[in-house]
């Protein structure tokens, strides 16, 4: 039973992922756990009463196979917890139905990335692409594209690629000044060093930032990275920097977290990209939570509201 389905008085049994987990001690003195319950469709405050364990707060993040009722307090939906266990390797679950997961067939977009760096018609561009996907693209297949704001779901990183790859192939064939090879490649490795910024709890979502992440941040990461592939591989300096420079000025300006301004078509062109699919997802997520005919509240990252028309 999903936790947004749950009612006043049903019983209830599945996997849920642990979060907010404290030992607290009644007036009477006796132990009891308190904790919030999460899936996909959202998240629910329960109690283990007379209980010492073995699960504590170091279990936050894990998945646990709970039985219980659904019950309300001053108005506010929480739950009761008679069994507790944390999930084992041979339990049969879907992380699908525990954390939200990008709208794709993941194989199948994976394939077709595959395909189009296959593609690329600079050897040099293709070397390097294909290098990065055998060291990022197992995490480059599971973790979203942020914590929070757009494509924060399992699945996001790849999805928030692979849509920004079909429109840079796009504006490619569509203006001759443009390096089809260097631009898909920019592409390909805007945010892969995503994977070192971010710390991700066992179901790929992002749980904080890393040192690096925080200290250093995803496009210098990227750019090291690209670098020492580079160098690696034997490949002329001038692609090199143009690759870092890609990844270094993808936010476009200085204000907005870029470390260098898009100084070639490339570049420029690559800033946009991955302005349009960002701010394509925010309206997306949002308006599926906007009533039709209203207006969302403020979006901090659009710094307005938006309206989500019939």
């Amino acid at each position: 039973m999903l936790i947004h389905d749950m009612k006043n008085g049903d019983r209830f049994e599945g996997y849920y992922i642990l979060q907010n987990i404290a030992q607290r001690t009644t007036a009477a003195g006796k132990p009891f756990l308190t904790l919030n319950l999460g899936d996909r469709s959202g998240t629910v405050t329960a109690q283990v009463w007379d209980y010492t364990g073995p699960i504590g707060p170091g279990d936050v993040g894990k998945v646990a196979w709970i039985s219980g009722l659904a019950s309300e307090y001053r108005g506010a939906p929480q739950a009761t917890v008679y069994r507790i266990r944390l999930a084992e390797e041979n339990d049969d679950f879907r992380v699908s139905d525990l954390v939200a997961t990008a709208p794709i067939e993941m194989d199948e977009t994976w394939d077709w990335l595959v395909d189009t760096v296959a593609s690329l018609e600079d050897g040099d561009y293709r070397a390097v692409c294909q290098e990065m996907l055998g060291t990022y693209g197992k995490q480059l297949r599971l973790i979203p594209a942020a914590k929070s704001v757009h494509h924060g779901f399992v699945g996001g990183l790849l999805m928030h690629t692979a849509y920004m790859m079909r429109a840079a192939d796009f504006y490619a064939g569509l203006y001759p000044a443009v390096d089809r090879s260097l631009l898909l490649a920019g592409t390909l490795l805007h945010d892969f060093c995503k994977c070192e910024e971010f710390v991700t709890s066992p179901l790929g979502l992002v749980a904080e930032y890393s040192l690096k992440g925080q200290l250093l941040g995803h496009l210098v990461l990227g750019a090291e990275a690209v670098s020492r592939m580079a160098d690696k591989l034997h490949i002329p300096e001038e692609k090199s920097v143009l690759l870092q420079h890609m990844i270094l000025s993808h936010h476009g300006e200085p204000e907005f977290g870029a470390a260098v301004r898009p100084m070639c078509i490339e570049s420029e062109l690559l800033s946009y990209l991955d302005l349009i699919d960002s701010r394509m997802e925010i309206y997306t997520e949002t308006m599926e939570e906007t009533p039709v005919g209203t207006f969302s509240g403020k979006i901090f990252a659009l710094d307005k509201r938006i309206y989500n028309h019939a």
